[in-house]
């Protein structure tokens, strides 16, 4: 019903991952594999519901507190997530990552700390230091069965009076773990027992491919938290802005609200990010299963080619996610040495892995969220950029 292989030229466009490539790797001109859109179209039901809502000719100030947007989204997380959630404690923002970061403000004071599982998505390490909060990293650790964290390592890191918010990335940013609800409930009561206040970021709440399903938050949660997320990755609606969240606590909403109303000015949304909420979340499941397949072949294609170059690695496909973080160790390359030929002689830009961490420079994040067609040149050039320094 829908045709991902598509190939659709985003030069010109203001683009960031194609017109602005240079910006981080130094070279225009390269195939990219970076940040984390999609190079697909929209689902048709977003376009028709924009395309109607332009029809009507009156951009003007809107409000996100109404009925359909509340609506939509209780019915997706019913739907998608068998649970019910309370429309008293939803909340709007411009981003998840405002969201973030102004909970952080509000629940703790510059030099406090703030738990992350390490690697994080880059955004955390910026939000939490352009914020003047240290981050305390609680490094993953990888075996045959995937991405663990060690409890007692958190728990350590909980404990400490200074440190205020675990900042959750569920499911997880770079690695792709799917955190189990065993693992959800043990840090809620660690939490709990250690007065940690929980921020989580579920933006890639729909692209879980595993058995284990996704977990929201307030399922476990036992003390104050704040769940934060968007249709943005899912639909590829990121340039709309508008994100969602729910805060618990009813003094904490208000003060949420008054921060974004009355300090920020922010409290009229993007009413197409509205529109295209509400479209995704009632007429858009179809596209996004169809979606979620086409990305797992994708995925699959990653692993079956990178394997049968280099039999050493044994590369797995992540359990959620279109982010392959693949680790390079087994092959003993210099990661310098391999960014530079994929930039210079390969012409591809694959996201190297100390973005997400100093300790993780033997890693590449490289987004399969594009046609075939791409992917295919991507990983043949990484392969032979892989050889070359062999």
């Amino acid at each position: 019903m829908f045709d991902f292989s598509k190939i659709i030229d985003r030069h010109g466009t203001w683009c960031t991952q194609w017109d602005y490539v240079a910006d981080r790797f130094g070279e225009a001109d390269l195939l990219p594999f970076t940040i984390s859109d999609m190079d697909f179209a929209t689902a048709p039901c977003i376009i028709d519901a924009l395309q109607q809502r332009l029809n009507h000719g009156v951009l003007g100030y809107s409000r996100w507190q109404n009925d359909a947007f509340s609506g939509a989204i209780s019915r997706w997380f019913d739907d998608r997530f068998n649970t019910m959630i309370d429309s008293r404690s939803l909340v709007y923002g411009p981003s998840v990552i405002y969201m973030i970061a102004e909970m952080i403000r509000q629940w703790s004071v510059p030099g406090d700390g703030i738990v992350v599982h390490t690697p994080a998505y880059d955004a955390f390490y910026k939000t939490v230091a352009g914020n003047q909060r240290k981050l305390v990293p609680v490094a993953l650790e990888h075996d045959e069965t995937g991405w663990q964290c060690d409890m007692a390592k958190l728990e350590s890191a909980l404990a400490c009076p200074e440190n205020k918010i675990l900042l959750l990335c569920s499911p997880h940013n770079p690695t792709g773990k799917v955190w189990t609800r065993e693992e959800l409930n043990e840090m809620a009561m660690l939490c709990e027992r250690h007065q940690v206040k929980v921020i989580s970021d579920e933006i890639h709440m729909d692209m879980v491919w595993s058995r284990q399903q996704h977990t929201p938050w307030h399922q476990v949660a036992r003390g104050p938290w704040a769940l934060f997320t968007s249709a943005s990755k899912s639909f590829n609606i990121p340039a709309l802005t508008g994100a969602y969240g729910f805060i618990a606590d009813e003094t904490d909403r208000n003060l949420y609200l008054a921060a974004l109303k009355n300090r920020d000015g922010l409290s009229s949304p993007a009413v197409l990010s509205l529109v295209a909420h509400i479209a995704a979340y009632q007429e858009g499941a179809t596209w996004l299963d169809a979606l979620r397949g086409y990305l797992q072949a994708n995925l699959r294609y990653i692993a079956d080619e990178l394997n049968g170059a280099f039999p050493s690695l044994s590369w797995q496909i992540p359990e959620s996610t279109y982010l392959a973080w693949i680790d390079l160790s087994p092959l003993g390359i210099d990661a310098g040495t391999l960014q530079n030929e994929l930039i210079h002689r390969q012409k591809v830009a694959i996201m190297p892995g100390s973005t997400y961490g100093a300790d993780f420079q033997h890693f590449i994040r490289l987004n399969a969220g594009c046609p075939r067609a791409k992917l295919e040149q991507g990983v043949a050039r990484l392969i032979a950029g892989i050889r070359a320094i062999r």
